[in-house]
């Protein structure tokens, strides 16, 4: 099958392409939504440089679907025909466990007539954290929600010892409930390690980013 993956740059999208990918299926794009304003991710606040760089690096078209609040799920929707017309029969998400995240995801693609399909959708948290260490994935603390964790975090490669820690300060160790967002910088589906450098720590009020800039 011919799919889409909406890839936020995070661990959870990452795991969830690999998986279809070992499982036969062909990627035919990758959908990053983009805040136009800011030219970065939605939610993980990703430069759309190293969101190009990751689409070379993964060998798969990008399309970047940029919105503004206003026209988020109707410009959702325009990228999903675009990758339908392209080839796709389905999208893939990443999400694990939301019901409400799974039922928005199921209505734009049933709005488009694709498949929706969630590889990891209930699996246990820490399984899965765990799968990817163990896969070889890197992923990067992008942000956190600074009433569960403190800015030490940020820049740090998500690892064992790290998990722990969070879990020790009760929190998800798979963030899955915006605890923190990660950006994927490596792994078994990269052909190449993206290189990057980390600037700024920035203040987003309820929660903390630091800046990974492409080098």
């Amino acid at each position: 099958m011919n799919f889409a993956i909406s890839y936020s740059g995070g661990k959870d999208s990452a795991l969830a392409l690999c998986r279809m990918i070992e499982q036969g299926h062909t990627p035919a794009c990758m959908i990053t939504t983009v805040n136009i304003a800011q030219k970065r991710s939605w939610f993980h606040g990703i430069q759309n440089e190293l969101l190009d760089a990751v689409s070379q690096s993964l060998g798969i078209p990008l399309i970047l679907c940029e919105c503004t609040p206003d026209n988020y799920t109707q410009t959702v929707e325009q990228s999903l025909e675009e990758a339908r017309a392209i080839g796709a029969e389905a999208c893939v998400f990443g999400d694990i466990d939301i019901d409400d995240h799974r039922a928005w995801n199921e209505e734009r693609c049933r709005n488009v007539g694709l498949k929706c399909i969630l590889p990891l959708w209930k699996e246990e948290r820490e399984a899965l954290v765990a799968e990817q260490l163990e896969r070889g994935f890197k992923a990067i603390i992008k942000i956190v929600d600074g009433s569960k964790l403190d800015v030490s975090f940020l820049g740090k490669t998500l690892s064992v010892p790290l998990i722990e820690k969070m879990k020790s300060l009760g929190v998800d160790p798979c963030g899955e409930s915006g605890e923190y967002h990660t950006f994927v910088v490596d792994g078994p589906i990269f052909q190449y390690p993206i290189l990057y450098d980390l600037g700024e720590i920035i203040d987003l009020g309820t929660h903390q980013a630091v800046d990974i800039l492409s080098r």
